[in-house]
């Protein structure tokens, strides 16, 4: 048997001496796991590292077997995965979510997600934004998609500023007034609303994407958040005083 695909390296777990177990997040064949002889070698090192893109060819006797990949990178960021703490953070949240995925189950429109975020990561603000909006596509993906678009209560469109955290779905300024200490916040920029965010919105985006992934992915697992995702936020806030120092600065 034999593919070939494009694929984003989402782990490498060491194999012997020179070789690994590389896990793609492929195009066409979804999370795909093969080894790659020599990985560990001075020459592919750099290139089979998390975040970068890779045009592979898998090959097995069998359909059910680990198989082989070659590999070639197509687009390589390790430079800015070690440069950019958010971004390595970010990466290694966001494999941690494809994880929860069958492995070979198909998902080209997360590939495609994934792809254009890794694209913007490197901007702090492009990346606080497309990572939550990634939360909610992972939600999607496993079954647990929130309803956004109406309110729950009257079939609105207008004035969405809550989530039900019973159902997921969202609730209007007037039906949900009544109960808005009960409810959820939902930030607009989540629905279409101006980009970037204020500080507080973001916020309040991550908290009901994690409230939501806990309760409804982790939980049932007997797990908890990944530890990459704390620390992608707070890697995001440490460049955000950052910049508002330096801009502070120069006035």
């Amino acid at each position: 048997m034999e593919w070939t695909d494009d694929g984003i390296v989402i782990s490498v777990r060491r194999h012997g001496e020179s070789s690994a177990v590389v896990e793609l997040m492929t195009r066409e064949h979804g999370r795909h796991l093969g080894l790659v002889r020599g990985a560990m070698s001075k020459r592919q090192a750099p290139f089979v590292q998390p975040g970068n893109v890779m045009r592979a060819v898998w090959r097995a006797r069998l359909e059910s077997q680990l198989g082989l990949y070659s590999l070639e990178g197509l687009t390589v960021r390790t430079d800015l995965m070690i440069r950019v703490p958010h971004a390595a953070y970010g990466m290694s949240h966001m494999a941690s979510l494809l994880h929860l995925l069958a492995e070979r189950d198909p998902h080209p429109g997360l590939y495609e997600v994934l792809a254009a975020i890794l694209d913007a990561i490197e901007d702090a603000e492009s990346a606080g934004v497309l990572l939550a909006r990634f939360e909610l596509a992972m939600l999607a993906e496993l079954g647990f998609g929130l309803e956004l678009d109406a309110c729950a209560a009257t079939g609105g469109r207008n004035d969405l500023v809550f989530v039900s955290p019973r159902t997921g779905r969202a609730v209007s300024e007037s039906a949900g007034a009544p109960y808005a200490e009960r409810l959820l916040p939902l930030p607009s920029f989540l629905i279409g609303g101006p980009v970037p965010p204020p500080e507080e919105d973001l916020a309040a985006a991550y908290a009901l994407t994690g409230y939501f992934l806990t309760r409804r992915i982790f939980e049932p697992r007997g797990q908890r958040l990944p530890d990459a995702r704390e620390s992608f936020l707070r890697a995001l806030k440490r460049e955000a005083a950052q910049a508002s120092r330096k801009r502070g600065s120069r006035q």
